[in-house]
């Protein structure tokens, strides 16, 4: 039920206008001497540790890990440490992202790779959370309080904290995550034309498909994780070249396809011949890059992305009569083990 309390959606929609200030501020945070203490010269590998929207967010970063560091970097199921054996983890740092910092699994995940003799490093929004209490480090996001369930400004202020430890660990990475922070704060005062188009196309869409590759990836596992929570509408995410197998064949049936483009040169064939076989296939199809394109970092331009469809889907969410910021089966804090 509405609140008559408050405006339906007035939560999500003044932490969209926040997010870009807060991805500029964490791109460019400087972390070098808290990281330097950790001595993560031997580390061999990066296991990301999340759920949800944070679970988007560590695939965008982890891409761009491996891309700049040249280390696997790869999702570590948090079920691993909550319901079954402890694993070796040698010379290899886990990546806790959560929001809250409070799901008991994710706790678990980082006590066991301590207990592993790994190293943890949490990206939260909650000062003082369990999961920071059981870290080595803590990048903080400092996003503030988010009130509407459906995460917004955490989600893109996750992604530059992410950058910020990436250029603590590699700071020739420092100008491009400047760059960037420059080139989001322009995005804000930019207009998206394509806004129309996707909000119509969505609001005749049974089903969708959100495509990326890369970073990209990351990009249309949170946008479609949002089109479920705020517009109750059935949205999968898939590998741009994953979905030309067997999900291909969903084409013959109404389906809206968005393509979330993040500009990365080796992903480009793959998003064309994507993007031509499902249109030659039948379905409806939108491909989507950043507004800005002055920006060369993968994850940035995933950011971007996503801060350009939440104001599309908070928009449908009230043309339905819906209050995105208090969908109906959801909590803002889930407690999962």
């Amino acid at each position: 039920m509405i609140s008559s309390q408050k405006k339906p959606g007035q939560f999500m929609a003044s932490e969209i206008l926040e997010a870009p200030e807060v991805f500029s501020c964490n791109a460019i945070a400087d972390h070098s001497l808290a990281v330097s203490t950790m001595d993560l010269s031997k580390t061999q590998a990066f296991y990301t540790i999340a759920r949800g929207s944070s679970d988007a967010v560590a695939t965008i970063l982890s891409y761009l890990f491996m891309s700049r560091l040249c280390k696997p970097a790869t999702s570590l199921p948090p079920s691993i440490f909550s319901i079954y054996k402890d694993i070796h983890i040698g010379n290899a740092v886990g990546l806790v992202i959560s929001q809250s910092g409070t799901s008991d699994d994710l706790v678990s995940c980082a006590k066991g790779i301590r207990k592993a003799s790994g190293k943890v490093i949490a990206l939260t929004n909650h000062p003082g959370s369990p999961v920071e209490d059981a870290a080595n480090l803590t990048i903080p996001v400092s996003a503030g309080v988010e009130r509407a369930i459906p995460a917004t400004k955490s989600v893109i202020g996750s992604i530059a904290a992410g950058m910020s430890l990436l250029t603590a660990l590699d700071p020739t990475y420092r100008k491009i995550a400047e760059n960037a922070s420059f080139a989001m704060r322009q995005l804000a005062h930019t207009d998206f034309i394509e806004h129309e188009e996707l909000r119509s196309a969505l609001q005749r869409a049974n089903h969708v498909y959100v495509l990326g590759r890369g970073a990209g990836f990351g990009a249309a596992q949170e946008v479609a994780l949002k089109v479920k929570e705020t517009i109750a509408l059935h949205a999968e995410a898939y590998s741009a070249a994953e979905a030309l197998h067997g999900p291909l064949q969903l084409a013959t049936n109404e389906l809206f396809v968005l393509i979330l483009d993040t500009g990365e040169l080796e992903s480009q064939a793959s998003l064309d011949k994507a993007e031509l076989m499902f249109r030659s296939a039948g379905a409806d199809v939108l491909r989507l890059a950043p507004q800005n394109k002055a920006t060369s970092c993968s994850a940035a331009a995933a950011a971007m992305l996503i801060l350009m469809l939440y104001p599309v889907l908070l928009s449908i969410a009230l043309d339905l009569g819906l209050d995105p910021d208090r969908p109906s089966t959801l909590s803002k804090v889930t407690r999962t083990s």
